[in-house]
């Protein structure tokens, strides 16, 4: 399941999770975001219950872009514990995003 992260339950939904988080900040508007969404959607089915994985617009949450210091989109940022443990940036092929997922969840 593919989470939707923003401004209401950044909070509660990733820095206070039980589990990993891989927050995918992204725009609507961004062609290299678009080409990921569906990698991004495919990984959070497959590693349901290992690690939470979704979005987080940055046009509606611009408060937690800037707090993490997201200047390109897209952005993937790693969260364990309730801090950022890791970030990628740009577009990446499934293979590479997935293995930086197992590595998280170890």
């Amino acid at each position: 399941m593919e989470y939707v992260f923003d401004s209401s339950n950044f909070e509660a939904e990733v820095l206070n999770s039980d589990v990993p988080v891989l927050v995918d900040f992204y725009a609507d508007w961004c062609g290299p975001c678009k080409m990921m969404a569906p990698i991004v959607h495919q990984l959070a089915d497959a590693y349901a219950g290992q690690m939470k994985i979704g979005k987080l617009n940055v046009d509606n949450c611009l408060d937690i872009a800037q707090k993490y210091r997201v200047m390109s989109i897209p952005t993937f940022i790693f969260f364990k514990n309730g801090q950022a443990v890791e970030t990628a940036v740009g577009g990446m092929s499934k293979a590479e995003l997935e293995n930086k997922i197992k590595n998280m969840i170890g």
